[in-house]
């Protein structure tokens, strides 16, 4: 048997140090950098930030705190501005309409805007925002006459907000992982309430069962499931310890009929069908309401849940692999581009 080195990492050491550093603790030999606690804030009439102090009252906002980043140590400013006085960057991301709508309805919805706009002095004098575009459009959307700012006095910074721009974005999983663990959460703090009644706190009623099955599995293949779940899935009017017991249930069914759906996968292939999109064809074929159209203001599903899965459980079980064909696979490979775009 091989015998590790005496001076070589041992395996997952990489790993284990980046996880150190991503709960806070420091590397070894490394010390910790920036500012004291004493030395980050400062006066808003401070000299050193006195100029972006009056740009705000000039605008007719209010400085409301100023400190010093407490890495690199420049002066920054909390501020009230009205919203006219803040305009996006001309080279930003074009603003999406259905966003900013949707951004304002949550924000509505939770009577806070949490975010302030990250705020420079522009190249033509003018106050622009980087990064927030959405949340300004959202703020006129809502009739707001102020809006809170971040303002850094160094104009150079609405130029590196793309690079600063790193954070991943939610795909499937990482949201339906959050929705379930909030559940849980308000489950054993008000667990008289019904779970139609934290629509607003989860979003959508497919994403808790989701999150019950990544638990499970986290290389589950959600989004296959998406239209059966978006269709028939709903908010309950149970409480929520009791909904949340139900749909461990449905998210072990699912499971249950994922493994199925992966043996008929498995038989597909090994009759020469190579197709990345097999899943997606299975998974649709077995679908019970596939055919279902959703009409505007429909809020019935066309079957329960469970009645859903008992059918398509059944389904797979029964599915006949000598009725699938190549030009069925390319129509599902045109469906899929077409919701890509």
């Amino acid at each position: 048997m091989a015998t590790r080195k005496a001076n070589s990492p041992a395996k997952g050491a990489g790993k284990k140090t980046a996880v150190k550093r991503a709960r806070g603790k420091l590397a070894p030999g490394k010390s910790a950098r920036g500012l004291d606690a004493a030395d980050v804030a400062i006066a808003i009439d401070s000299p050193e930030i006195a100029e972006v102090a009056a740009l705000v009252r000039e605008a007719g906002g209010a400085p409301i705190g100023a400190y010093r980043d407490p890495l690199g140590g420049r002066p920054l400013m909390l501020a009230s501005l009205p919203l006219n006085a803040v305009q996006p960057t001309p080279f930003q991301r074009d603003l999406s309409p259905t966003h900013a709508k949707r951004l304002a309805l949550k924000i509505d919805e939770t009577a806070a805007f949490l975010d302030p706009l990250i705020v420079v002095r522009g190249d033509d004098g003018r106050l622009w925002t980087p990064n927030g575009r959405h949340r300004l459009a959202a703020a006129k959307v809502l009739g707001l006459k102020q809006i809170t700012a971040l303002i850094s006095p160094n104009d150079q910074l609405a130029y590196r907000i793309l690079a600063l721009n790193t954070e991943k974005a939610h795909n499937l999983r990482d949201r339906s992982l959050e929705v379930i663990r909030m559940a849980r959460s308000l489950a054993k703090h008000r667990s008289t309430s019904k779970e139609s009644q934290l629509t607003a706190e989860f979003e959508s009623p497919d994403l808790l069962t989701l999150g019950i099955v990544y638990e499970k599995s986290s290389r589950f293949a959600g989004g296959a499931y998406g239209s059966l779940l978006k269709k028939v899935d709903r908010f309950s009017e149970r409480t929520l310890p009791v909904s949340l017991r139900e749909r461990e249930g449905f998210a072990a069914r699912l499971l249950e009929i994922d493994v199925q759906v992966k043996k008929v996968i498995a038989a597909l292939q090994a009759r020469g069908f190579k197709s990345p999109y097999l899943r997606n064809y299975v998974v649709a074929r077995i679908n019970p309401v596939r055919f279902h159209k959703v009409k505007k203001g429909d809020t019935a599903p066309p079957m329960p849940l469970a009645q859903a899965l008992t059918r398509m459980a059944a389904a797979a079980k029964g599915f006949k692999l000598e009725s699938v064909s190549n030009s069925d696979l390319a129509w599902v490979a045109v469906g899929a581009g077409a919701q890509a775009e």
